[in-house]
């Protein structure tokens, strides 16, 4: 693997990128857009991602390890949930200070058929959970997703994220080509669900 296959820096804070994988096609996807980001090419050589390579990387850089540390790479983090768990176990245990941020697509509970939020209590601080739409139709359009009843378990886990306390915030993607997102709807959505709100306008560079 390259040296930033799994762990690259975006505006000065640490990203960690575990696998290619998601459960979504998204139509915005910078995957699909181009091939790095910021220089770095996140298109792993493999899939058998452990801990213990995430960890290897993360020394490398420890230097410019910031006061947030966050999953999110070119595929769905939560579906490595068990390298996810104890690279996040080591960053607390070495770097307790450090906020741990999970940027997801929400899929999770439906993928592994339970709720799996109280497992990563006291290893991550923060969701940030892509709600992309105001109802299925538009959701689907834009979130391509490979399995089913995607938008309700979205909805499901944001309110569940909530209800065990994490900080969660529950997110949009608007302005890309002519794909129309009612904001408006989604902030009550949000707001229902007990989630804090923030809109990503879509930027040419994908981030």
């Amino acid at each position: 693997m390259t040296d930033y296959n799994l762990a690259y820096i975006l505006d000065g804070k640490v990203y960690i990128n575990l696998t290619n994988r998601c459960t979504n096609n998204c139509v915005f996807c910078i995957r699909t857009i181009k091939d790095d980001v910021v220089g770095a090419d996140l298109f792993l050589n493999t899939e058998n991602v452990k801990a213990q390579d995430v960890i290897e990387q993360l020394e490398k850089m420890k230097d410019k390890l910031s006061s947030e540390i966050i999953f999110c790479g070119y595929g769905e983090p939560m579906l490595k949930l068990e390298v996810l768990k104890e690279v996040a176990k080591y960053i607390k245990e070495k770097y307790p200070s450090t906020i741990i941020r999970v940027n997801t697509n929400g899929h999770a509970n439906l993928v592994y058929k339970r709720n799996v939020l109280p497992e990563l209590k006291g290893l991550v601080d923060k969701f940030s959970i892509s709600l992309n739409g105001e109802n299925e139709e538009v959701y689907n359009k834009l979130s391509q997703p490979n399995i089913k009843n995607a938008y309700t378990a979205v909805k499901e886990f944001i309110k569940e994220s909530v209800q065990e306390g994490f900080d969660t915030t529950a997110t949009i993607v608007t302005g890309y080509k002519d794909y129309k997102v009612d904001k408006e709807k989604c902030i009550e959505i949000t707001k229902a669900l007990g989630a804090k709100f923030r809109e990503r306008p879509w930027l040419d560079n994908g981030y």
